[in-house]
């Protein structure tokens, strides 16, 4: 059985932020964790591609919709590429495969007597794609989210039958751990609890979309469309029976990890729409916070938008790694404040593990012939190894309920005691008697096999980070050793030879 994981399909009327780099990133570790620990993933990311807003974009600048879309589905690819991103599937909700999906998906839920045609009044945010619900001063309503005003829509649309899982929807959402947060949660059980009311799966006045079978004059409503590019990104591409490819090729998902604005479409609407089809429902949705810029919204009129290209550019795809996994707890909303950001990576990265590998292997070239010591157990309790297995324990256990930031403070915490245990033992002191050369082995190795484990529960959050410190350790333990029996206490092979050592990260500085 696979882990299905995937990131929301980013609405391609602008190129990548810093948010959508944020939950890539975060999909991604957790996508890597599970390939570590031996688990076939399936990690799905992509792009929606439909809709007004993208229409209307695509106007502004002159050129088709495709030609839109064509162009910034590219740079969410080079973007990925570039983030190092080891995403399994990309969708398009453009693609044929899609198309397919969409229509047979939707013969599905109309042979459960769940669509009929309707009139659709209300107030619409195009930014949102989304029917606000009955504003005051409408008129003059602003999105909270996009700062634009509302438009007054009135036209004959399908509907499906949301009201009919009224039930079904609450039984799903109150499941202990279908949504998270908990706050998240919250906001859905008293979201469902005042009713549910049928919505539109279709629209009039928007020719860039999937037309709907047998109304020439509809197009799908973009989030009935783009939500099922979950499923047409395992099916396979065939011209049949997709849903049922998708089903055997591992829905449904384990996570759908999103922005917490569009939590309502996947925990609600979603869900209901998948057991009208008769598919199983998520086993999980989980809700992100937003991020901020010191402590004020990011946004083109404040000029404080943060471009992640040029975070990537001047400071690397570790260091923005390590500060978006640990700083910000997976569920709140996050700040990314400059001198910070600096803080964490030169205290964090440069000095308590880069520093720890480079002083330790320089001294255990030095008094051992560029080798690893030799040694044999001398001293009766190694409190290394105790720490190092109490945090290899405590990472397995933060990784997998997705307190990803948790995690990263498990390899921290281990890497700032193995300094502490450097410094209290103080090897330097005791080199200088020929007699206690057996227990400064014996030091000089727990601590290199300490910073073996270390830069291993860096893989998933650090990819980089990891190689070079498994590369400045000599790749001295089997690989084919499966990654979780790698992190028991005495791999690191005695004897072997060092390479030379170089710094694994360097300090930045703030500007």
């Amino acid at each position: 059985m696979s882990f299905v994981i995937t990131t929301p399909l980013y609405y391609v009327n602008d190129k990548p932020h810093l948010g959508s780099v944020y939950t890539t990133i975060i999909c991604d570790s957790i996508a890597r964790y599970k390939r570590l620990v031996g688990e076939e993933v399936i990690f799905i990311t992509g792009v929606d591609e439909h809709g007004l807003k993208i229409q209307r974009t695509a106007i502004e600048k002159g050129i088709e919709p495709k030609t839109h879309c064509d162009e910034i589905s590219e740079i969410f690819n080079i973007n990925w590429k570039n983030w190092d991103i080891s995403h399994d599937k990309f969708i398009r909700t453009s693609s044929k495969n899609h198309e397919l999906v969409v229509n047979e998906f939707y013969e599905r839920v109309k042979k459960s007597g769940d669509i009929y045609m309707g009139v659709q009044k209300g107030w619409y945010c195009v930014g949102c794609e989304e029917f606000k619900d009955n504003p005051e001063n409408s008129a003059t309503y602003k999105c909270p989210i996009h700062q634009k005003n509302l438009e007054w829509k009135n036209e004959e649309n399908l509907f499906f039958r949301l009201s009919k899982y009224q039930k079904q929807i609450e039984e799903i959402i109150n499941k202990p751990t279908f949504i998270e947060p908990v706050e998240r949660k919250n906001e859905i059980i008293n979201f469902v609890s005042r009713g549910l009311n049928d919505f539109s799966i279709s629209r009039t006045n928007v020719s860039w979309g999937i037309t709907v079978p047998d109304h020439d004059n509809h197009t799908f409503y973009v989030w009935f469309d783009a939500l099922l590019g979950y499923v047409s990104a395992i099916s396979s591409n065939t011209k049949e029976n997709l849903l049922e490819k998708s089903i055997n090729g591992g829905w449904p998902a384990d996570i759908h990890l999103i922005g917490k604005d569009i939590l309502r479409f996947h925990a609600v609407y979603w869900p209901a729409m998948l057991i009208s089809a008769g598919m199983k429902v998520p086993k999980k949705v989980f809700g992100h916070g937003f991020l901020t810029r010191e402590g004020q919204k990011m946004g083109k009129s404040l000029g404080n938008v943060l471009d992640p290209n040029l975070l990537l550019s001047k400071y690397g795809n570790d260091p923005v790694r390590w500060y978006l996994i640990k700083d910000i707890s997976l569920g709140n909303d996050g700040d990314f404040q400059d001198k910070r950001f600096v803080d964490i990576i030169n205290n964090d990265l440069a000095n308590t593990i880069g520093n720890l590998l480079n002083r330790t292997s320089s001294m255990s070239r030095k008094w051992f012939d560029n080798k690893v010591p030799d040694n044999e157990k001398i001293l009766c309790e190694n409190k290394l190894e105790h720490l190092a297995k109490i945090s290899v324990e405590n990472y397995h256990e933060k990784f997998n309920s997705y307190k990803l930031d948790l995690a990263a403070n498990e390899v921290l915490s281990l890497a700032i005691n193995t300094n502490l245990y450097l410094n209290d033992n103080q090897p330097w002191l005791l080199i200088k008697e020929k007699d206690n050369l057996p227990i400064v082995k014996e030091i000089i190795y727990n601590v290199l096999e300490s910073t073996r484990i270390i830069g291993l529960l860096l893989q998933p959050l650090l990819p980089e980070l990891s190689s070079k410190i498994n590369s400045q350790l000599g790749s001295i333990y089997k690989k084919e050793v499966p990654w979780d029996q790698q992190l028991k206490w005495g791999l690191l092979i005695r004897n072997s030879n060092l390479p030379k050592p170089s710094p694994v990260i360097n300090k930045l500085e703030y500007e």
